[in-house]
């Protein structure tokens, strides 16, 4: 799978967004200054994002965004696909026809990835994402490791 800049900035954004709802709209200057991410480039993901129902814009004086909907109901991989960004390992973009148009000997393999990493992304919210985040700042163990899976751990490099 490649998550490139986009997606990694998307998710980013959208947890900032997150951390900041319930005060109103937020500017994305505001969040450009924090994250250091680029005005330009933000304008486009959020555009992305606005077009598939997860932020909402609000126009003139005190304008800016919005989520769309409750954190809980948005996933990571909702936003990557939103902008996007593909999460597929396979070298033929799933068509099966990554070696002399026949499916290679390892296909399976990165598909099945692909549906792992789906799933994982999918069972993420927003919500989680801001609750850990807002644990973390406040010095406590975060609420929810995002490095479990039920049944499953997955082992993250410190």
């Amino acid at each position: 799978m490649r998550l490139t800049t986009k997606g990694r900035f998307a998710v980013t954004a959208m947890i900032d967004l997150a951390m900041h709802h319930g005060s109103g709209p937020v500017t994305l200057a505001e969040i450009s200054g924090r994250q250091k991410i680029s005005l330009s480039y933000l304008e486009q993901l959020f555009g992305k994002l606005r077009r598939h129902h997860l932020v909402e814009s609000v126009r003139g004086p005190g304008g800016g965004y919005c989520l769309a909907k409750d954190m809980s109901g948005i996933s990571v991989a909702e936003i990557i696909l939103a902008v996007d960004e593909p999460i597929d390992a396979t070298q033929c973009g799933g068509q099966e026809n990554c070696q002399d148009d026949q499916k290679c000997l390892t296909h399976d393999l990165w598909a099945t990835l692909n549906e792992r990493i789906f799933d994982y992304l999918e069972s993420v919210s927003l919500r989680q994402l801001v609750d850990n985040q807002k644990a973390k700042d406040a010095g406590v163990t975060p609420v929810h490791d995002m490095r479990e899976v039920p049944g499953k751990r997955i082992p993250v490099s410190a």
